[in-house]
């Protein structure tokens, strides 16, 4: 009798965990506003495993009266394409615990890419950090979810 309740608890814990760590991952998905003088806000979603996000507003969208262009880019065939719509998280995945690890955040206002962990402070509240070598030399921004 043992042996089988611990089975099924085993059974169990195979399929409840997995659909479990993949809601827990999806928390993240949602719209942001960014802080700073020029705040934006970021849509992130999902594409298979990882994660992204885009622009989807700018507090400033227009610079000398034309839409903002993507001018910094070190891609030179990029440079003319505005920023609203720029993919700016590329590559994260859910580490199974509280983190999102392993992606890259774009910074248009520099056209420097950083590499980049984020983590929910709470579920309205996602901390971004970039950093360059090693997180210690990087700075964490705090994003507010919005609608």
């Amino acid at each position: 009798m043992k042996i089988i309740a611990t089975s099924i608890l085993a059974f169990v814990t195979v399929l409840v965990l997995p659909a479990y760590s993949q809601n827990k991952a999806d928390d993240i998905i949602g719209v942001w506003l960014t802080g700073g003088k020029e705040p934006a806000k970021i849509q992130i979603y999902r594409s298979g495993e990882k994660f992204y996000g885009k622009i989807i507003w700018l507090k400033n969208p227009t610079e000398n009266g034309k839409q903002r262009m993507d001018t910094n880019n070190p891609d030179e065939t990029k440079r003319n394409n505005p920023v609203m719509g720029t993919v700016i998280l590329s590559g994260f995945r859910f580490d199974g615990d509280e983190e999102w690890k392993g992606g890259d955040i774009y910074d248009p206002e520099s056209g420097k890419t950083y590499t980049s962990y984020m983590y929910l402070k709470d579920t309205n509240t996602l901390k971004v950090r970039g950093y360059v070598g090693i997180s210690l030399f990087g700075r964490t921004e705090t994003w507010t979810r919005t609608n």
